[in-house]
């Protein structure tokens, strides 16, 4: 069985997700979320009867701090944990030193209060990932996908019992029912060729649902993967158009792609309330920087 977690991010809900696995031999979490949101998880475990030293195995999608910045504080906590990652990121979940040298320049004074301490997951904890490994977790199996697009060093996971596929960023922002599905695009790996085959790799599964971190699992995967794709298309078409055109500055082309975004959040969502939930959700800064990143490497 699976459930969504809500973390409680910054006391918000409906911001992070991590997806529990309940298998017949374990527990296991997907994207476990930043130490920061440890009350969180713990709180959304003990709805469902557990505890965090219950957990066998942590599933990584990737290793922004918003999906797994709390590992090595669960590894703390409980010394037996098992945690898959990308081979990419394995180095940096065992000695996180750089990825955090790296935030804190992003964010400063607010590293504490946003992602919680940081730490080391022990060497012979950690599992290596390539991609189209067949795992079994917590009795369960649990196929592996190398899926970047969003990050270089992303996997997604299929949970063949409950035929759950498990996408991460790459399977985009979906705050709820409503058909709207967004990429989120921040540098530096934003590879849209690379995305759409990812999508590809997912649908192949034949999934039944899709849980994404950003946030919770749905039905009809194969439309919110279409949606998906659209939208990935659209932008990255949008900022191809404004980079090319010279009458405008980087500021004002940034503006333009924001209003872009909103039109499609007016066209596309039944309410004002929920315009504000996506507005929430999705940085739109860092979704100009990442694809003018990815178009100044290609034009």
């Amino acid at each position: 069985m699976v459930h969504a977690l809500d973390l409680n991010f910054l006391g918000r809900s409906g911001a992070i997700a991590a997806g529990l696995i309940e298998g017949p031999a374990g527990l296991a979490l997907v994207d476990p979320g930043p130490a920061s949101c440890l009350d969180g998880l713990r709180a959304s475990l003990a709805g469902h009867g557990h505890r965090l030293e219950d957990v066998d195995a942590v599933l990584v999608t990737h290793i922004h701090l918003d999906h797994s910045g709390g590992v090595g504080a669960l590894a703390r906590l409980n010394p037996r944990l098992q945690v898959y990652v990308h081979r990419r990121g394995a180095s940096h979940v065992v000695d996180p030193s750089k990825l955090v040298s790296s935030a804190s320049r992003l964010y400063g004074d607010r590293m504490g209060p946003l992602w919680g301490e940081i730490l080391p997951v022990p060497t012979e904890n950690v599992h290596a990932l390539d991609g189209g490994e067949v795992l079994e977790i917590a009795g369960v199996e649990v196929r592996v996908a190398y899926t970047p697009g969003h990050a270089v060093h992303h996997v997604s996971y299929f949970d063949t019992s409950s035929g759950t596929a498990f996408a991460g960023d790459t399977g985009g922002i979906r705050v709820g029912e409503p058909l709207l599905v967004l990429p989120p695009t921040p540098p530096p790996d934003i590879d849209v060729e690379a995305w759409n085959a990812s999508l590809a790799l997912i649908r192949a599964w034949e999934p039944g649902r899709i849980f994404v971190t950003h946030f919770g699992g749905f039905d009809r995967p194969l439309e919110h993967l279409a949606d998906l794709e659209e939208r990935l298309y659209e932008m990255a078409g949008t900022v191809r158009t404004l980079m090319l055109d010279q009458g405008l500055d980087d500021e004002q082309r940034k503006r333009r792609f924001a209003d872009r975004l909103m039109t499609i959040f007016r066209a596309r969502l039944p309410d004002e309330e929920w315009v504000q939930r996506y507005d929430a959700a999705i940085p739109v800064e860092h979704c100009w920087q990442g694809l003018a990143r990815y178009w100044q490497k290609k034009l």
